[in-house]
C-alpha cells in the first residue's frame, strides 16, 4: 500500500505542478493581449479576409495631356525638343 499511496501523491504533485505552469501561462498570455489592446487593435482575426487593395489611379487621358503639352509649347515654358520627348513618352505609354 506505501507505494501506490506514494504514485497517488507524485501524480497530484505533478498535477497540481501543471495546473499552476498552465494557469501562469494564461494569465502571462492575457496581460499581453491587454497590453496590445491598449497599444492597437491586435493581431487580426483569423477569419477576417485581408482589406481590399485601394482602387488604381484612373488612366490619365493622352489626348488632354497632349493638349496641355501644345499649351505649355504654344506659352514658351516647353521648347520644340522637350515637346518632343514629352509627346513620344504618352503615345509609347
Amino acid at each position: 500500500m506505501p507505494g501506490l499511496l506514494r504514485g497517488v501523491a507524485r501524480t497530484a504533485v505533478i498535477a497540481g505542478t501543471a495546473t499552476s505552469v498552465s494557469n501562469r501561462v494564461s494569465r502571462r498570455q492575457a496581460r499581453r493581449w491587454s497590453q496590445q489592446d491598449q497599444y492597437g487593435a491586435g493581431p487580426p482575426a483569423y477569419d477576417e479576409p485581408p482589406p481590399p487593395p485601394p482602387p488604381a489611379a484612373p488612366a490619365a487621358d493622352p489626348i488632354q495631356q497632349l493638349k496641355d503639352l501644345a499649351a505649355l509649347k504654344e506659352q514658351g515654358i516647353l521648347t520644340d525638343a522637350e515637346f518632343a520627348v514629352e509627346k513620344a513618352k504618352i503615345l509609347n505609354g
